[in-house]
């Protein structure tokens, strides 16, 4: 493989360091007091299409589409009231999910840049301060 085709998902290891990513941030969510009303009280559904969708969000196969079809995230968020303070705690449990697997750098720097471009898409609630 050249290196023009290494993507992220190759790079950091594949399924098997997503996969612990997952855990470690839904660990971090289960915890997380502006967070876990969101989330059902079982989290292995919810960690296996997050699995699945990151794969494929990081360049590796299309694991969520061949099971749900085109991910629409937003579309699929819209029943969960998102604002600043949801998008800033989920960032918080992914830092610290990344840091605790020690996603190697300058990956985890990459990843996280994405994902906070994501979060912030999923937004939903204007926040009056």
């Amino acid at each position: 493989m050249s290196k023009t085709e290494y993507n992220p998902y190759d790079e950091i290891g594949g399924f098997d360091t997503v996969s612990q990513l997952v855990t470690a941030f839904y660990k971090r969510v289960s915890q997380h007091p502006t967070l876990v009303p969101l989330f059902p009280e079982d989290f292995s559904e919810i960690a296996r299409k997050q699995k699945m969708f990151l794969s494929q969000f990081l360049g590796g196969p299309p694991l969520y589409s061949e099971e749900f079809g085109n991910p629409m995230m937003r579309k699929r968020h819209l029943r969960f009231p998102i604002g600043e303070k949801e998008r800033q705690a989920w960032l918080e449990c992914m830092a610290g999910a990344m840091e605790e697997i020690n996603l190697i750098e300058p990956w985890r720097h990459i990843i996280f840049e994405r994902l906070s471009l994501v979060a912030h898409h999923m937004m939903n609630q204007n926040e009056i301060i």
